[in-house]
């Protein structure tokens, strides 16, 4: 069979977990795309600045980051990690629903804030999970799991598109006409919470029939559509007996016989050897660093935690920057495409990274982590290349981006499960890797758009293509660390071996004294 019979029955085991996990992710994709074309009917609610109301979605960012931090705190138990995310999962549908009645722009970015810390929680926790139950066989359905990112990313701009104002709203006493640059601005910042220029409202035209915002009810249906996630956390929670008031005398998700047949690498969360827990395990990033077992660690140990999770600071920052500005880039010269034409760019790179993390799925039974992460890295500096050799061409810039967001789909996911296979699922590789992928989506933004400000458009794929290298150095150099590791762990095992056939001369000695002291 293409799929291994051993992952179809530990799926089914785990049936229930898994799709809790790749839900709560649709959700997180939601909430990741879904406010940035919204950016300037929020200007106009809170009666705000374009560059004050950017500030509202950087605060989500650098909140998500510390979710994404503290995030393995909840791993210690299943109940905690359960409950984690069904209180995260539903305070995005209340941050949703009251983000309408934000009408001051504190108030908005506070509102902010708290969503992208649950989204940070949900983001470390779910990978752990997945990880912790599938180990060596978690390539594929971390795959899968970041294809409801993607898909959620895909399907939340659709959601939003037909609420958003057209003709301009009421900012004070003056009205914009936005038909041609509500275009502008909102794909420019679609998936990206920072803006490269600041309008003056006092060079915009005015409108003849201004038009009230209805974006409330886009921000509603969202509220709505993600209430079943976490209710469907609540019921897994029902399922596996942790609410007090519903236990019931049915047996858990998994019986005894089940759980008796499982070997140990497809042990569940709520299963998971004492000594991996006591050892610091998927924790948070501050109960890696006191772990009190690190100085007997080698230098392979940190420097995979450390290179894997620049590898990712790099290839995270391409999908935050080129989602972000290849709008601005696709309407300046030399390619000066049409607003409304540039405007597909971005929907087809998510687009792009969905099917990518689709296709991938069964590309991960027939290939190792490593070789997919070869392939893409390589794939990324080419098609980089192609775009700024052929800079002029904007049938290629739809194809550069197809196949861009094909390649960098996938290396998250990759990563991830290479890192954690090398490391043998003791070490807090997810934890360090979700939060350098989402510093390095935030810091590259910053970074890519100054440049493209002081430097021009054309730096934008310079950029790309400089980020794209620096990946792939950093990416050799994971590959060295993990041979050292591999060197450590063979001398290791062979020293161990020795003891236990030559004990030591003095345990020798000990030995023939009391025998001859019994005779």
């Amino acid at each position: 069979m293409f799929i291994e019979e051993r992952i179809i029955t530990l799926f089914k085991r785990n049936f229930h977990h898994t799709c809790t996990y790749w839900s709560v992710f649709f959700s997180f994709g939601l909430c990741i795309a879904f406010l940035g074309p919204t950016i300037l009917d929020l200007r106009c609610q809170t009666q705000s600045t374009l560059s004050q109301i950017t500030w509202v979605f950087f605060s989500q960012q650098f909140c998500l980051l510390i979710g994404s931090s503290i995030g393995g705190v909840f791993k210690k138990t299943l109940f905690s990690a359960l409950a984690a995310l069904f209180l995260s999962s539903l305070l995005i549908s209340i941050i949703f629903a009251i983000i309408p009645l934000c009408h001051n722009v504190l108030l908005l970015a506070i509102a902010m804030a708290v969503s992208g810390l649950a989204m940070g929680i949900i983001d470390t926790i779910a990978n752990i999970q997945l990880v912790a139950i599938y180990q060596k066989d978690s390539a594929v359905f971390l795959q899968a799991l970041h294809f409801f990112i993607g898909f959620g990313a895909l399907v939340s701009p659709l959601i939003a598109d037909p609420f958003l104002s057209e003709t301009g709203c009421r900012v004070g006493n003056m009205t914009e006409n936005v038909t041609e640059i509500m275009h502008h601005f909102r794909n420019t910042l679609r998936n990206s919470p920072i803006v490269m220029h600041n309008v003056s409202m006092d060079h915009l035209p005015l409108a003849e029939e201004p038009e009230e915002s209805i974006v409330s009810y886009a921000f509603w249906i969202m509220a709505m559509i993600n209430l079943p996630v976490p209710m469907a956390v609540l019921f897994l929670m029902y399922q596996e007996q942790f609410i007090p008031c519903c236990r019931s005398t049915t047996p858990n998700l998994l019986d005894k016989d089940e759980l008796a047949m499982e070997n140990q690498g497809a042990e569940g969360p709520d299963t998971e050897p004492k000594d991996q827990e006591e050892g610091g395990g998927h924790g948070d990033i501050f109960s890696c660093c006191q772990n009190n077992n690190l100085r007997e660690l080698p230098v392979s140990f940190f420097g995979i935690h450390i290179v894997g999770g620049m590898v990712l600071f790099m290839t995270d920052g391409i999908v935050g920057a080129y989602a972000g500005f290849v709008y601005t880039y696709a309407v300046s010269p030399p390619i000066s495409l049409p607003n409304k034409t540039a405007g597909y760019l971005v929907s087809i790179f998510w687009a792009a990274i969905t099917a990518g993390r689709l296709v991938s799925i069964p590309l991960t039974f027939r290939f190792q982590p490593v070789r997919l992460l070869l392939i893409n890295l390589a794939g990324v500096i080419v098609t980089v290349l192609l775009l700024l050799v052929l800079n002029t061409s904007s049938i290629f810039l739809f194809v550069g981006t197809t196949l861009l967001g094909l390649f960098l789909s996938s290396i998250f996911p990759c990563m991830l499960a290479y890192t954690e296979d090398i490391l043998d699922y003791q070490g807090c590789a997810t934890s360090v890797l979700v939060t350098s992928a989402g510093m390095g989506e935030m810091v590259m933004q910053v970074l890519v758009g100054s440049i493209i400000q002081s430097e021009g458009s054309y730096s934008f794929l310079l950029c790309g293509m400089i980020i794209g290298c620096i990946g792939s150095i950093l990416f050799f150099g994971l590959l060295f660390f993990h041979r050292m590791h591999r060197k450590y762990l063979t001398g290791t095992s062979v020293k161990s071996a020795m003891v236990e056939e030559h004990p030591p001369a003095a345990a020798v000695v000990d030995s023939e004294t009391e025998q001859k002291e019994s005779s």
